[in-house]
């Protein structure tokens, strides 16, 4: 529904590449980039794809969520969190595929956040001796053996240094992921923690929200919404200055990767290569090709989604609306038919007037909730206009000689239509 949204938002904006989203827009989440290849989240499983594009193949398949890929340094493995066993775990699958190794067993969620810079253990944060409501970080053996605490209190959200001296992490949680704009109390910092000692300081801000630093030489990079919109960000070690390398502008940067020469960065579900030398940015044309059986044609069973129900005049029949369809029914003996089988289209209100002529519903199909008047005699339809776009409406009452229809919008409006 967000990305839905989204799409018309930016179908009215289509003269700013700010809000285009693409000729193929898609929801592919969590990307990270090895020298060769990116490995990216969509529809609940990884995917793999070449640094140029084209046809993505999928890297695993389980029942449950497979989120958070990170490669491995050398581009060998690529450390995920999921769900194969029913709880979220940690888990490491070779690059070109294969059988995931569990690393984790404990019974809350355990999200991957990176890996060491040897690639010898998988950094991630889990609540498993957190005596509060933020996660630890911690680095388990690819090989396997008991997860290792870092010394700090809390954190989420972390990258390594490149000689694992530091790290540059969160060490708060959110509530409200989806908050946009935000300048309370949950705005997070990043703070840079010395492995040896536990010291921290905090990169610059004035309570924004900062995330996905991703330390590049002696750079980190991050996600920061200073301007509103979330835009990409560095921060030099050296001499603490903090540059704007992505204009934060249009739809949000949602989630980036750090990779040998790119960072690879989602914004409105699709993938972009960011090149720190030049400051250049290119999208990433990909496709994504298999059987979904979320989207192939199917029996469903709406017995438990009925939404409205209308008694024909004559009471032999009743107008039933149920995901996103309207049906008549017979009361006792005859055929239920469906009063348009057109796909893609909501149709919510179904109502019979009084003098058994007409039909009405409410309907979305030109993209805007209008008002459909189907004649029940000919089965002719005619749309009519219910008010100020964009509104949802409800509550479809005719008068009693059949010549109007009152109704109320999400704004709390009364309304009256002439239908004859």
């Amino acid at each position: 529904m967000l990305l839905l949204s989204a799409l018309l938002l930016a179908s009215r904006s289509a003269p700013d590449p700010a809000f285009d989203p693409g000729p193929y827009p898609m929801l592919m989440r969590h990307p990270t980039l090895s020298k060769s290849s990116i490995v990216f989240q969509f529809a609940g499983d990884l995917w793999s794809v070449s640094r140029d594009g084209g046809q993505a193949h999928r890297l695993t398949s389980a029942p449950g969520v497979e989120s958070n890929p990170y490669f491995s340094p050398d581009g060998s493995m690529v450390a995920f969190s999921g769900q194969y066993d029913g709880n979220t775990d940690v888990f490491v699958v070779p690059a070109e595929g294969g059988v995931p190794k569990r690393l984790t067993a404990h019974p809350d969620a355990d999200e991957v956040l990176g890996w060491s810079p040897d690639g010898k253990s998988v950094l991630f944060s889990s609540s498993m001796i957190s005596n509060t409501d933020n996660p630890r970080m911690f680095t388990v053996p690819v090989t396997g053996g008991v997860p290792k605490p870092l010394p700090f209190p809390s954190g989420v959200s972390a990258c390594f240094s490149p000689d694992g001296k530091r790290i540059a992490y969160i060490p708060i949680i959110r509530w409200e992921e989806a908050w946009k704009r935000y300048r309370g109390g949950q705005t997070s910092p990043i703070w840079i923690g010395e492995m040896s000692d536990s010291r921290v300081k905090e990169i610059p801000r004035k309570n924004t929200d900062d995330k996905n630093p991703m330390w590049v030489g002696d750079s980190i990079y991050y996600l920061s919404d200073k301007r509103g919109p979330v835009g990409l960000y560095r921060y030099d070690t050296r001499n603490g200055s903090v540059s704007e390398e992505i204009k934060g502008e249009g739809f949000d940067l949602k989630s980036a990767s750090a990779g040998p020469g790119a960072i690879v960065y989602e914004r409105l579900g699709g993938l972009f290569l960011f090149d720190p030398a030049t400051r250049a940015s290119k999208r990433v044309s990909i496709e994504i090709e298999a059987d979904f059986p979320e989207v192939r044609t199917e029996f469903k069973n709406v017995a438990r989604n009925e939404s409205d129900f209308s008694l024909s005049p004559s009471a032999l029949r009743v107008l039933v609306s149920a995901r996103g369809w309207v049906f008549s029914v017979p009361a006792s003996k005859g055929s239920t038919r469906l009063l348009d089988d057109r796909q893609a289209i909501t149709r919510t209100n179904a109502t019979w007037s009084p003098d058994g002529k007409t039909i009405a519903y409410v309907t979305d199909e030109t993209g805007v909730q209008q008002l459909l008047l189907q004649d029940v005699a000919t089965s002719g339809t005619r749309m009519v206009g219910l008010g100020d776009a964009p509104g949802i409406y409800d509550n479809l009452t005719w008068s009693p000689d059949s010549s109007r229809i009152a109704y109320t919008d999400n704004k709390l409006n009364l309304w009256s239509i002439a239908v004859t």
